[in-house]
């Protein structure tokens, strides 16, 4: 049976689906021997060509929006560029950041494997994220060096769009997303796995505001986080619902 991405917006115009982790935006160097792709299966499901307007990374769940042709793409694409748009990311993080705060740190490109163009000596960017507590715990586990360990949930919402730019930022700021491979801590991330039933890493893109741009209306998508993510906040009495956070 071939796999359907659920879709959460669809009309002549644009289509947002709800990507899962562990699945690719569009081949990339990095997977060579991946075969599933999330433009491909949208093409699919649609019966025509989308364009993708912005990226998840593999690992990041939630919600994924495409064009339907080229000019809504390039509207869009506008839209991203002109911090137009608001996107809302959940994270579970190492340790008890402060109740809000905003980590505004400059970026050094990162080189696209699918686009050798991106030029890496390049000045670094500029790179806003904007954060709010929404939960913590404190566990009676020795998982680093302290005989305790902590880990808050967050809401993330990115003022500029860089590549791994969430990821980098709560590394930078002594946080980092649980089960990010790259930017986080192996010991936190294997007992999340190990004892948590948690494998993948702790990042969603639940909901996403933005104009419609043929209407002009409003459009609100959301994606709550689901499977492991959704078991892991029920687990410790977290909140699931997104408006209600």
């Amino acid at each position: 049976m071939t796999e359907v991405l659920p879709e959460l917006y669809c009309d002549e115009h644009l289509v947002a689906v709800h990507k899962p982790t562990g699945l690719l935006v569009h081949r990339t160097g990095i997977d060579r021997n991946e075969t599933r792709f999330a433009v491909q299966m949208v093409r699919d499901q649609l019966g025509q060509h989308v364009y993708p307007v912005h990226r998840l990374d593999k690992g990041t769940s939630g919600v994924l929006l495409f064009a339907r042709n080229p000019e809504i793409a390039r509207q869009l694409v506008q839209q991203f560029a002109e911090q137009k748009i608001d996107k809302t990311y959940w994270a579970v993080v190492r340790g008890h950041p402060p109740e809000q705060g905003r980590i505004d740190h400059p970026l050094d490109r990162i080189q696209d494997d699918y686009d050798k163009r991106t030029r890496t000596d390049a000045p670094a960017q500029s790179a806003v994220t904007d954060y709010r507590r929404l939960a913590c715990v404190e566990i009676p586990v020795a998982v680093d060096r302290y005989p305790v360990s902590r880990y808050a949930l967050l809401a993330l919402s990115p003022l500029t769009g860089r590549r791994h730019q969430l990821r980098r930022h709560l590394k930078h700021i002594a946080h980092p997303i649980i089960g990010d491979v790259r930017y986080g801590k192996g010991s936190h991330n294997r007992y999340f796995r190990e004892h948590l039933a948690a494998p993948r890493m702790l990042l969603a893109c639940v909901r996403m505001q933005l104009s419609h741009p043929v209407t002009g209306a409003t459009l609100v998508i959301e994606q709550p986080v689901d499977g492991s993510f959704r078991a892991l906040l029920q687990h410790w009495q977290w909140p699931v619902d997104v408006n209600n956070a």
